[in-house]
């Protein structure tokens, strides 16, 4: 009985760290998706990670990645929280953006907590899933 009991409250412990977690990480990514709408790129960059600055090493590359390589994101009209998932010891965010011509978009942004807080480590652009009436 106690075992379970300690089961119990390890569990409920890591749940409420999840969704903290969770919420922490959805406002990270809509506060950098709110300065690309901006225009703040300086803003956006400061939610990168530092694999992603030193890749891009300072905000104008990166905002004019962003620009060529991720217009959803650039422009995005509406954006909607999918699931957290914790892939091999990584915790990824699936995050579906409606962009400025009405195309849906799934993005799977990979998260690091850094000393600074929780970070966009990289963003892959996911096959959407087929919609058939």
């Amino acid at each position: 009985m106690r075992i379970a009991k300690l089961i119990l409250v390890f569990w409920l412990a890591a749940t409420s760290a999840f969704a903290q977690d969770s919420d922490a990480i959805e406002g990270v990514i809509g506060s950098q998706l709110e300065a690309f709408n901006n225009r703040d790129v300086s803003e956006a960059w400061q939610y990168a990670s530092p694999n992603i600055k030193r890749l891009f090493g300072n905000p104008g590359s990166f905002g004019m990645m962003v620009q060529q390589g991720y217009p959803m994101v650039w422009d995005n009209a509406d954006v909607r929280f999918l699931e957290l998932r914790d892939i091999a010891g990584n915790l990824w965010q699936k995050v579906m953006v409606r962009d400025a011509q009405g195309g849906l978009h799934i993005l799977d942004y990979q998260m690091i907590e850094t000393s600074d807080g929780w970070q966009i480590n990289g963003v892959q652009l996911l096959a959407a899933p087929d919609v058939g009436a």
